[in-house]
């Protein structure tokens, strides 16, 4: 008999990444910087399934396994993307985004990362996944 010991983190990467983001643009963009931070955190999101799903095809390719038509595959990545959308703007928007900011500046023991290092992340998935796509 196997035992998961369930736990809950205190917060997940994506909620420390979108609360940096946040907490950069909130001096200079006070009204746009959830929105800001909300965009961002859905195209890494949406832009890391995009990766992994190419290189899950990718490798299905060299295995010469057909599991899945191209056009399906694409159909649930846009429906997976909009449920992400919808997930991240419940989940950011209103009461629990203050719960998990009280968290977020209790926990201020640790250097917010770098702006431009988050920003380039974004860059860095969707440039990579472009080129895995072109490669296919």
């Amino acid at each position: 008999m196997w035992l998961f010991f369930i736990t809950q983190p205190s917060m997940e990467i994506f909620d420390t990444l979108f609360f940096n983001v946040f907490q950069y643009y909130k001096p200079t963009k006070k009204k746009k910087a959830n929105t800001i931070a909300l965009y961002y955190i859905t195209s890494l999101q949406c832009s890391l399934l995009l990766l992994s799903g190419l290189f899950i095809s990718a490798f299905l390719n060299e295995m010469n396994s057909v599991t899945i038509s191209p056009g399906n595959a694409w159909t649930l990545f846009v429906m997976a993307c909009l449920i992400i959308i919808f997930k991240n703007w419940i989940q950011y928007s209103g009461k629990k985004r203050k719960v998990l900011n009280a968290k977020f500046n209790s926990k201020k023991t640790s250097e917010p990362y770098n702006i431009w290092l988050l920003w380039a992340l974004l860059i860095s998935c969707i440039s990579l996944s472009i080129t895995i796509l072109i490669a296919l």
